[in-house]
């Protein structure tokens, strides 16, 4: 799972399908067409919280990330996604960013992102994979872990956690990975992160960490292993948030929009080349998939949905959301031997719960909510009568111009003094999280230096620490 990318953005010109024509949005009286190219580098990250994606989505107004929410959602209009962006540039008082508005209707070519673009059209596209909720990436990661967000529908707020959260976010009925134990089947994550969003559950004490996660680039060398047993493995990517400048997002390889797209497409080509290269590419299923959209523009209107139906949190509730309505589409591509060649574009209505509900009715799981219980699974993509023969290796990815190594970079250039972000807080808390596993003695300590952090250079220096600590301790 990468992060936030909208499918018109990624795939909406660079595949087969139904892709974006005429489509516009308004701001200041100025029309933005969705057009073919997209910037490698976004120079502001859009915005994507909820009040943020009820703009885009609705047309509603929002002001200081503030926004009217009767807890019904309004009828979806599509025209809020330049609006959402002018609002963050202004914020950012980014020149750069404010001369072109229109980058969150762009769309990648095919050339751009070549890597994704030749798996999209050598195995299955689904054009209609939604993200579970209209809002950021820790509730729909969770739905792609639990089917369910425990009620979360914004990003955390580290200064909100309260010590007893520090044994991580716990559903009614677990994730997918305690499904998996109880089932007696092997599962694995594979991370490129020092503080994998995945950690924040329950279930990833210290020895389960040591026993289950492995770095993504210890991939390719086990996979080589005939005995490879688990059933199951989740690939989280790096978030750039530990190479200098730090806590930018930049140089990582998760797609966010801050960083460099390609590099995102050097890890799919590293993961795919993994499994097509080992013993098990005949018995594999890989889907890639994205988080949420990240603010930028799609032109299927999100339907609405089925609750999740289990016992939530109010205090992880800040709008009301009902949870009874889909987010923005985002790209899905379901890779296999299995499935039959000839640029297969699925039609069938997913979220992130349909990945569950797949694995769920492989292995004979039950389901873990309402939400996948109901939801398509893509068991019916593997209709071939024999595994097929497909590339051992994908294109490279494009020379987007973007110099990790530059001189520039060198040195830590952030502003100590300014204010944490929403994303940045949300991993202050995973820090958090972390820091009382390692020290569950301190957990007072741990909350009261959490609730200190105030800005940019705070959140860097405990990110920094925890992350530290954690390699010392075996994990990660």
């Amino acid at each position: 799972m990468l992060e936030n990318r909208s499918f018109d953005h990624m795939l909406g010109m660079s595949t087969p399908g139904d892709g974006p024509t005429d489509q516009t949005n308004v701001h200041d009286g100025v029309e933005f067409a969705v057009r073919a190219g997209a910037p490698f580098v976004m120079p502001v990250d859009p915005p994507h919280e909820f009040c943020d994606v009820l703009q885009q989505l609705a047309s509603v107004d929002v002001t200081d990330d503030e926004c009217a929410y009767s807890g019904s959602y309004p009828p979806v209009t599509l025209g809020g996604f330049v609006d959402a962006y002018a609002r963050q540039t202004a914020a950012d008082d980014n020149a750069e960013a404010a001369a072109d508005l229109g980058a969150v209707m762009s769309c990648f070519t095919a050339a751009q992102v070549p890597v994704l673009s030749v798996l999209a059209r050598e195995f299955a596209v689904c054009d209609r994979w939604f993200s579970s909720m209209p809002g950021p990436t820790w509730p729909n990661r969770f739905f792609l872990h639990a089917a369910t967000s425990g009620g979360l529908d914004r990003s955390p707020n580290a200064r909100e956690t309260v010590v007893s959260q520090f044994g991580g976010y716990q559903f009614e009925n677990g994730s997918i990975f305690e499904a998996l134990d109880r089932q007696g089947l092997a599962w694995r994550v594979y991370h490129g992160d020092p503080l994998p969003q995945v950690a924040a559950l329950s279930v990833m004490d210290l020895e389960t960490m040591r026993t289950h996660f492995r770095r993504v680039d210890d991939l390719h060398d086990d996979l080589q292993d005939e005995d490879f047993t688990p059933a199951y493995v989740f690939i989280e990517p790096n978030y750039g948030l530990y190479t200098r400048p730090f806590a930018d997002f930049q140089c990582g390889n998760s797609q966010h929009p801050n960083d460099d797209v390609t590099r995102g497409e050097a890890l799919i080509k590293q993961v795919y080349e993994a499994i097509r290269q080992s013993p098990h590419w005949e018995s594999s299923l890989l889907l890639v998939t994205y988080d949420e959209h990240g603010g930028f523009y799609d032109h299927v209107p999100p339907p609405s949905c089925v609750p999740p139906g289990d016992v939530t949190d109010p205090e992880n509730n800040g709008h009301g959301f009902r949870f009874d309505q889909l987010g923005v589409r985002v790209p899905a591509v379901v890779v296999s031997p299995w499935i039959p060649a000839g640029n297969i574009v699925d039609h069938t209505l997913y979220d992130h719960s349909s990945l569950l509900a797949t694995v769920e009715r492989l292995y004979g799981i039950p389901p873990l909510t309402a939400r996948d219980a109901q939801a398509n699974d893509f068991r019916h993509l593997l209709s071939a009568e024999t595994p097929r023969e497909a590339p051992r290796t994908l294109p490279d990815p494009a020379e987007s111009g973007f110099d990790c190594a530059s001189d520039e970079r060198a040195e830590d250039t952030i502003d100590e003094a300014a204010a944490v972000p929403s994303a940045i807080r949300a991993f202050v808390e995973l820090a958090a999280i972390q820091d009382a596993r390692l020290q569950p003695h301190r957990r007072a300590e741990i909350a009261e230096r959490m609730s200190a952090v105030d800005t940019m250079g705070e959140a860097r220096d405990y990110l920094v620490d925890v992350a530290t600590r954690l390699q010392a301790a075996g994990i990660g």
